[in-house]
């Protein structure tokens, strides 16, 4: 239930197409569905934006069919994170619309679309062997409404290739960048582009990365200014981030509140005059 079916069933009770029982049914399992073994979260769209996501890890894959089954009958977009190759030929078998990607280890059932937000993401990954987690990136942003443009590969190794693609990077509004290793191409990233940055830190590398860790304090260390950081691996926490900052700036006034803000910026020079 988002806020466009809820609106449409309030009007058409309005209208007496249908009746107060009739959209009480249909409201029936609001804010929640208790399955037993997971209470399925029909309300969190018309809170946050987006349907519950659906972490496959841990989980049966008869569970997982259960919830996808429960979230589809309510015409929600599903994405189901951490999700197995049999878990997506079961999840298929059932539903034959549903995609896989495969890097990302990302189910997608489609359903109510989101609205296309207005900015957009760059992704940058330092490695290939970063990609699992920054396609996960990109499919939860996608998923979630957002214009997706990719740089993978850039790390600091061979600076030159980041630094290629400084000009697309300053026009994104948000940059989700992954790496592993040492983390240092968050750092980088966050003194080229005035956007807000989302470090996602992977656990890619040899033993004294210790499975992320060190890419993780590198990142929360970083000197680059407006750098927040996920946890080790956690490319849809990023996708979701960056999605949310998108919608911020879709709501009304939001422009106006950004140019306000920026003549109170024009203005500081003046005030500070003759200071050091």
């Amino acid at each position: 239930m988002n806020h466009q079916r809820l609106t449409e069933l309030m009007k058409a009770v309005q209208a007496g197409a249908v009746t107060p029982e009739e959209a009480a049914e249909r409201l029936r399992h609001l804010p929640f569905e208790d399955l037993g073994f997971a209470k399925v979260d029909h309300h969190r769209t018309l809170r946050c934006g987006f349907p519950e996501v659906v972490f496959c890890q841990g989980k049966t894959v008869d569970q997982i069919l259960a919830i996808v089954a429960r979230m589809a009958h309510h015409g929600s977009t599903i994405l189901a994170t951490r999700a197995s190759p049999e878990v997506y030929a079961a999840v298929h078998a059932a539903h034959p619309e549903a995609v896989y990607h495969a890097a990302a280890r990302a189910v997608v059932l489609p359903g109510d679309p989101c609205t296309p937000h207005e900015g957009s993401v760059a992704i940058v990954s330092a490695g290939t062997s970063d990609q699992p987690v920054a396609e996960e990136a990109r499919v939860t942003a996608e998923v979630m409404g957002c214009r997706v443009a990719t740089f993978y590969d850039v790390g600091v190794a061979g600076i030159h290739r980041v630094l290629a693609h400084s000009r697309a990077l300053a026009k994104a509004s948000v940059v989700i960048v992954v790496a592993g290793m040492e983390g240092a191409l968050a750092s980088v990233v966050g003194g080229l582009v005035e956007a807000p940055v989302i470090a996602v830190p992977t656990s890619v590398g040899y033993g004294a990365s210790f499975q992320g860790l060190a890419p993780l304090l590198t990142m929360l260390n970083s000197c680059a200014a407006g750098v927040a950081v996920m946890n080790i691996d956690n490319g849809f926490g990023a996708g979701c981030l960056a999605a949310k900052i998108l919608r911020l700036g879709d709501r009304p006034g939001a422009e106006g509140r950004a140019d306000e803000a920026g003549q109170r910026g024009a203005a500081a020079p003046d005030a500070a005059e003759g200071r050091p």
